[in-house]
């Protein structure tokens, strides 16, 4: 079984960000849209969007339509194990 470095990269490269570490962190231990993710992290919604769209495109999260809002989730398992041990710090 060969190892996929170029994705692992990827999914390292995603996970560089402060902001995007953060977020990750929060979306393990529970699911939430845009508007709340925006307060606790106080950045403006745009960024919010672009940091999500970069983890979403990473294969990290997934989002989920609930009305007029989305709900995203960690859906990498491998993620979930780096976020682990980068808390453990």
């Amino acid at each position: 079984m060969a190892v996929k470095y170029e994705k692992i990269s990827e999914t390292f490269k995603a996970l560089a960000h402060p902001a995007r570490l953060k977020m990750v962190a929060g979306l393990i231990k529970d699911e939430c849209n845009v508007t709340r993710i925006q307060k606790v992290l106080r950045l403006p919604q745009s960024t919010i969007s672009q940091h999500l769209r970069v983890l979403k495109n990473a294969g990290i999260i997934k989002g989920r339509r609930e009305g007029t809002k989305t709900c995203y989730r960690v859906i990498d398992a491998r993620v979930r194990k780096i976020v682990e041990i980068v808390k453990r710090k």
